[in-house]
This record gives structure tokens, C-alpha cells and sequence, in this order.
């Protein structure tokens, strides 16, 4: 049975504004991190802080799964009124990211040590990275779990509380920081251990603001929770989407080592200007959680008209958006990378290049609107095989440019890759759309 529910700018609004916000907050607290350290007059501290937060990023990107998955399956549970599975499928995503998270920890020592090699650095740096990442990979298991809770939460539409359990986690984080670096003398583990306790007292404030949600309702039971078939589907979800993750990482990781190829300068340069990519992930990303939550509770709902709506809310809010970070790197560029770099040649090589980078959130905006609609409606298989497609074109797209342009060919080359993301993904939705809404019947 379908259930009817209205989609509304505001109802889309108040989820993607809060989460805009809460994911502006993450960048906030790496330049705390950084600035701690600063303030100790060893530069092998900074550079350990560094690659050690580098290969932690990594990581965890690859299970930001546990977040985006979690979200699509609650929202799909809500958008169907079925409270028990509501339920249901935060106990899994928290088992699962515990699980993970301890399968992790075990596996450390050849991560850090596979890391440090392909990273580099003195031995100074590789010291302070080491004892960085023994000290913060002790949290994995509350990390995983913490993506969990704010997936499930996102998923029913709460997304102040996303907010709230965000602000909470880098707040505590930056005051632990700072306590334990510069009140303490800690170094570079304080900054770890700050991440580490700042990660358990949000468990416990998720745990309890979960808790208060679900009062007064019954339970699942142990065996609706390890319900084989829905576990499998979590997993396979999960496991789709973190291919995914990874493809995308491998892009980035491509356009770096190109970029490194074309010597110190080009590499420089174009590190900075990847930066307004980064930013323009961070200001799209709350509104694809609000597709996801949207599209999502339609798909659960099998109410097409919601899902129609939040669609095409997400194209124009996003592409609004989008447009406007555009408008501000092309208006503003020049201070932007002066301010992220004092090297004049750097600069000037930056500028023959920033029109790219400013055309990244207008060009860019598809394909993440489209992620959070597919993300939401659990289409994650799509979700893989359109990036691996989209990897493809960015490659040809590379070597077909390059010879001919330089780096203005790799530039072009990314913009390729990220409209062939949102394109493909959109000529599946509407396929995908037409499948889930009106299945033909059994023969």
C-alpha cells in the first residue's frame, strides 16, 4: 500500500540546511588539530599530524557507508510506517560498525605500516604519524558505530539532531584538543586522544538520543535484528557503495599523481585549487542528504509523487547552489588561493588554471544530488557501476586531452568525469524510477 506524504521546500530545507552546517563544522576542527600543533615548535609533529590524518581519511571514507547505507534502509522503514524495522536496522548498522571497527583495530599495524610507505616522510614525521594512529585507531569501533546512529537518524528526517550529535563530536573534539596539547604538554597523541573521547561521550549522547526516540515502542527481537536476508541486503549495500567509495578515491588519487607528473609547481597549484572542489562537496553534500532521506522514505512508501519531488527539489537547490559557489570562486578565486598560499609562483600558475576549479560545484552539482537519490533508494549497485563507467571516461577523457592541453587537459578531464557521473546516474534513475514505481506483473 502506497502512503501519501507532501514534499515541500521547508520539509527539504530542514534537512539540508542542518546538515549543511553540520558537515561546514568537520573542516573546522582539522584546522583546530593543526593549529595546536602549530603551536609546539617541532615541524616533524605537523607533518606526522598530517600523514597520519591522511591515512585515517582514507579509511574512513571507505566506510562512510556505514552512514549513507544506514540512512537509505531507515528512511525506506519510515517512508513504509514499519517501526519494528525502523528499529531493526539501527541494531544492525551498530553491530555492523562495531564489528567493523574491531576487524580494523585488529588489522592496524599493516595499514599504518602500507600508509607510511606510499606517504613518506623523516623519520621524525613517520614517529609522530605512528604514534598518532596507535593512539586514535583504539576509537575505530565507537567511530563506525557514531556513523550509524547519525546515518539512522538522517534517515528519519531528524536532522537537527544530525546536527546537534555533529556540533557535539568536533566540539568536545577541538576543547579536548586543545586541553590536552597545550594545557597537558601530550603532543600529538592528545590531539588522538581528544578524538578518541570525544568519539565515546557522542556514542553514549547517540545512544541516549536513540533511546528517548524509540520509548514507548515495542522492540524487534534478536532474531528480526540477524534476520539473515536483511543483513545480507545491508552488507551488499554497504559493499556496493564502498566500492564506489573507492573508485572515486582512485580518481582523485589519479588526478594528484598526474598533477605530481607535471613537476612541484603544477602539483602545488593544483592542490590548492582541488580545495574549491572540497569546499563545494561540503556546502552540495547537505542537500543530497536531504535526497537521500526523501527519496528514500518514497521509495519505502511506494508513493512516486514524493519521490518525483524530491528530485527534482534536490536538481534545484543543488544546481542553485552550485551556481553560486561557481559565481564566488570566479569572483573571489584570487583571494582564495593568495590566502592559501604564500609562493608567487604557485599563485600565478594557480590562476591560469582556477577557472576549471570554479566550474567544479556548478558542473559537479548532478552528480551529487544524484548520489544521495540513489543512496536513498538503496539503488547501490547503479550507484557502482555508473562510477566504474564514469572512471573509464575520466581515464580515456585523460589521455586523449593531455598530449594536446597539459594540465588544462587534466582539468577538463576531471569536469568530464564528474558530468559523467551525474549524467549516467540520471538516465538510470528514470529507468530505475519506472521499475521500482510500476513493476510489471508475474507472468
Amino acid at each position: 500500500m502506497s502512503q501519501s506524504f507532501a514534499v515541500t521546500n521547508r520539509l527539504f530545507l530542514s534537512i539540508s540546511i542542518p546538515m549543511t552546517l553540520a558537515y561546514i563544522s568537520t573542516p573546522l576542527l582539522g584546522l583546530v588539530d593543526t593549529a595546536v600543533i602549530g603551536q609546539i615548535d617541532n615541524a616533524a609533529l605537523l607533518g606526522g599530524l598530517a600523514v597520519g590524518s591522511v591515512i585515517f581519511d582514507i579509511v574512513f571514507v571507505t566506510f562512510n557507508f556505514l552512514r549513507s547505507g544506514t540512512t537509505g534502509l531507515a528512511a525506506q522503514a519510515f517512508g513504509a510506517g514499519n517501526s519494528t524495522e525502523i528499529k531493526a536496522v539501527l541494531f544492525r548498522a551498530v553491530l555492523l560498525g562495531l564489528a567493523c571497527g574491531i576487524v580494523l583495530f585488529a588489522i592496524h599495524p599493516p595499514i599504518l605500516s602500507v600508509g607510511l610507505n606510499l606517504l613518506g616522510g623523516s623519520e621524525e614525521v613517520q614517529a609522530a604519524a605512528s604514534a598518532y594512529f596507535t593512539v586514535r585507531i583504539l576509537a575505530a569501533p565507537l567511530s563506525l558505530a557514531n556513523y550509524a546512529i547519525l546515518g539512522w537518524f538522517l534517515g528519519l528526517g531528524k536532522a537537527k539532531t544530525g546536527l546537534f550529535i555533529q556540533t557535539f563530536l568536533n566540539g568536545v573534539n577541538i576543547v579536548l584538543s586543545v586541553w590536552f596539547v597545550l594545557g597537558l604538554d601530550w603532543g600529538i597523541t592528545g590531539v588522538a586522544a581528544a578524538t578518541g573521547i570525544s568519539e565515546l561521550l557522542t556514542l553514549l549522547l547517540g545512544a541516549a538520543l536513540a533511546y528517548r526516540h524509540m520509548t514507548g515502542d515495542a522492540y524487534p527481537t534478536w532474531r528480526q535484528v540477524l534476520d539473515k536476508d536483511k543483513l545480507i541486503a545491508m552488507m551488499t549495500l554497504n559493499r556496493d557503495i564502498m566500492i564506489r567509495s573507492f573508485t572515486l578515491l582512485f580518481a582523485f588519487a589519479f588526478f594528484t599523481a598526474r598533477s605530481a607528473d607535471q613537476g612541484d609547481t603544477i602539483l602545488a597549484a593544483n592542490a590548492v585549487l582541488e580545495k574549491f572542489l572540497l569546499i563545494a562537496g561540503y556546502f552540495l553534500d547537505g542537500n543530497a542528504v536531504a535526497a537521500e532521506q526523501i527519496a528514500g522514505r518514497a521509495v519505502g512508501a511506494r508513493y512516486r509523487p514524493a519521490f518525483r519531488r524530491a528530485v527534482r527539489l534536490s536538481l534545484l537547490w543543488g544546481f542553485g547552489l552550485g551556481g553560486f559557489g561557481t559565481l564566488v570562486f570566479l569572483g573571489t578565486g584570487t583571494y582564495i588561493v593568495d590566502f592559501m598560499t604564500v609562493n608567487d609562483q604557485v599563485r600565478q600558475v594557480a590562476r591560469d588554471y582556477m577557472l576549471w576549479a570554479s566550474l567544479g560545484p556548478v558542473v559537479g552539482t548532478l552528480a551529487y544530488q544524484m548520489d544521495g537519490v540513489f543512496i536513498g533508494a538503496t539503488w547501490s549497485k547503479d550507484m557502482r557501476n555508473m562510477m566504474l563507467i564514469s572512471l573509464a571516461v575520466f581515464l580515456a577523457s585523460y589521455y586523449a586531452l593531455f598530449p594536446q592541453l597539459g594540465n588544462h587537459g587534466l582539468w577538463l578531464a576531471m569536469l568530464i568525469f564528474l558530468s559523467a557521473r551525474g549524467l549516467s546516474l540520471l538516465y538510470m534513475c528514470r529507468l530505475r524510477e519506472e521499475q521500482q514505481f510500476c513493476p510489471k506483473p508475474a507472468e
